[in-house]
């Protein structure tokens, strides 16, 4: 099956590492790319690149603020992201809950052996 092209799915577009570390910096407030070539220490092409992709997406937005571009993270456009994800947090749940009982069958079974010694 094709792959949808990395412009058009959030998935996609948020699979790539550096992406992720623009949408963590962004998710503290807005910011021009200049700040964010210096916070990531990456080239400002490469960042360019990386935003162009995420607009595309519609997770990222920007704003003229006189000559320079501030960049936001559209927390909307990550959502289908978040859905998918929110259909595993019960699965998760439930085995820390089992992974606690196990945890506490293993602590009172050592307080026991450390008591009978």
């Amino acid at each position: 099956m094709a792959r949808a092209a990395t412009t058009t799915d959030a998935f996609n577009a948020v699979a790539e590492p550096r992406r992720r570390q623009i949408l963590d910096v962004l998710a503290g407030g807005e910011r021009p790319v200049n700040d964010l070539v210096e916070l990531l220490d990456m080239g400002q092409p490469q960042v360019s690149k990386h935003l162009r992709v995420l607009r595309e997406v519609g997770a990222v937005s920007v704003r003229e603020d006189g000559r320079r571009r501030l960049y936001r993270l559209n927390g909307e456009a990550l959502k289908p992201i978040h859905d998918w994800v929110k259909d595993f947090e019960r699965t998760w749940s439930e085995r820390f809950d089992q992974m606690d009982v196990v945890l506490d069958e293993l602590k009172a079974k050592e307080q026991g052996d450390a008591g009978g010694k």
